[in-house]
């Protein structure tokens, strides 16, 4: 039984044991480089999802009828980078142990790295779905490689070469754009080539993050790295739906929702309504 004292995503409070995702939030955001607030995120998301339906209009399905669970917040060290991955690390191994799917909602995207080390590990074949307005693909930044700013390039080390697709792609160093031209497929600024990169991952176990900064500021300005040139929410709905319908997602996440940027509350409710469509097309 769920704990009285855990909000839960709408509709997603079926039993562990009836549960094909396991939903979970990971509050963090320690590295954020320019604007904080990404670790009130998932609590958000969570509260104003019964603000919308649980029935899509878009895929005719409906929360009420998935099989999900909600299993609340990790309790995340803010001080300690590693504690918080190792936390982070250890929900998703438990997750995948149990044959389940994670679904992680933060926080910063640094808190990806966690959860592809815990897939990694259980899929050595794992390849990398990543959309973003940033190719976080970083060594450091101002000397730290574990920042928010390096996540794509912490993810590589673990996964290899020709192992992560990024799509949206409009913000990073010039450094960033060079090495990865040897290392991973980056698409900049839309999807085109998504559906030939799920046909070449047809049967391999994809890991999915979803930085929602993906989207354009006038869309989405609650975030803490917003970037004009962004894709429009129909685009990224589509986009999200297309992998969880046909890639192998053995995890997943959406990060990067900074709440009180956005006091009219349209942010929250767009990631409210990419989660739900995300969650219903991994049905």
């Amino acid at each position: 039984m769920l704990s009285k004292n855990v909000q839960v995503f709408m509709g997603c409070d079926k039993g562990a044991h009836f549960a094909d995702t396991m939903l979970f939030g990971a509050p963090f955001d320690s590295t954020t480089s320019y604007r904080p607030g990404a670790r009130f995120g998932s609590a958000a998301i969570r509260q104003e999802s019964y603000g919308i339906e649980s029935y899509s209009p878009y895929q005719d399905r409906d929360l009420e009828d998935a099989h999900v669970i909600d299993l609340g917040d990790l309790e995340l060290c803010f001080g300690d980078s590693q504690k918080a991955l190792a936390r982070i690390e250890q929900r998703t191994r438990h997750i995948l142990a149990r044959a389940k799917r994670p679904f992680m909602l933060g926080g910063e995207h640094l808190v990806t790295l966690g959860a592809v080390r815990a897939a990694a590990k259980q899929y050595p074949e794992l390849h990398i779905i990543h959309f973003d307005a940033h190719a976080d693909l970083r060594d450091d930044y101002l000397g730290a490689g574990l920042s928010h700013a390096c996540v794509m390039r912490r993810c590589w080390e673990l996964v290899g070469d020709g192992r992560i697709f990024q799509f949206g792609i409009r913000s990073g160093e010039k450094a960033e754009f060079e090495w990865g031209k040897g290392h991973v497929a980056t698409r900049r600024f839309d999807f085109e080539g998504l559906e030939q990169t799920l046909e070449k991952l047809a049967g391999k176990p994809v890991y999915f993050t979803v930085d929602l900064d993906v989207l354009d500021p006038s869309a989405f300005p609650g975030t803490g790295t917003p970037e004009p040139g962004g894709v429009s929410f129909d685009a990224l709905r589509r986009a999200v739906t297309l992998v969880c319908r046909q890639a192998k997602v053995v995890g997943c996440d959406v990060n990067e929702l900074a709440p009180h940027y956005d006091q009219s509350g349209v942010s929250t409710i767009t990631a409210c309504k990419v989660v739900r469509e995300m969650l219903l097309a991994l049905e």
